[in-house]
Order: structure tokens, then sequence, then C-alpha cells
């Protein structure tokens, strides 16, 4: 028997004490890329329809391939992270919530990864 009441049996139970950097996280990448994406668009828009050597040469410039690198990767980190609270919401199977979880991380780090990848590789190459 426990003469401990409800209240101190659940204090400090359930949670991971991460949802306020969590949180933080989520939203800071979201407000970075507020002003990104507009930077990333206009290049993006001139390369639209033009051909691959005027597309190389829009890229290699170090401010357009700066911005898109960092456009690409903090929008998969944002991804990673949002479809991480959909998963941990919604999946309550433990063996799927764990597969979920390292399958959003190998496929949004992969993608991130060849993303700023390709972008890193038309602004070195000459």
């Amino acid at each position: 028997m426990s003469f401990r009441t409800p209240r101190a049996r659940a204090a400090w139970l359930g949670t991971a004490h991460g949802g306020t950097h969590h949180w933080t996280q989520i939203n800071l990448t979201g407000i970075l890329l507020v002003p990104l994406t507009v930077l990333f668009i206009f290049p993006f828009a001139d390369a639209l329809g033009s051909s691959h050597e005027e597309v190389l040469e829009i890229y290699r410039s170090p401010f357009n391939a700066i911005v898109a690198a960092l456009f690409i990767g903090v929008a998969f980190h944002h991804l990673y992270q949002g479809l991480q609270v959909v998963i941990e919401d919604y999946v309550h199977h433990k063996g799927w919530l764990v597969g979920a979880l390292v399958a959003n991380a190998l496929v949004c780090g992969a993608a991130g990864f060849a993303g700023v990848f390709s972008v890193l590789k038309i602004a070195f190459t000459a």
C-alpha cells in the first residue's frame, strides 16, 4: 500500500524532459527556413528552363551554393523533426515505433546528405 498521492506517483514519469529542446529546435528551423526559402527560390527560378551550363553557372556562385546547401540541410532537418513528432504521436507498437524512427532518420539523413553533396559538387567542380 502506498501513501503517495496520484500526482506524486505521476511526477517525473512519462517524459524524457526533452520537449522544450525539441520544440525550440523545430521552431528555430522553421524560422530559418523563411529567409532561406526566399533566397533559394530566386536562383532556382532562374535555373528553370535554362541549359545545363547555365544552371551550373548559377550554382557555382558561392552565395547561391551556400544558400542552397543551407536550405537543403535545414529543410531535411526540419522534416526529420516533424516526422519524428508524428511517428511518436501515432505509432504505438514498440517495434513499429523504433523501425519508423530509424527509417525516418536514415531517409532524411541520406536525402539531406545527397542534396548538400550535389550542391557542393556543382560548386567545387570547374
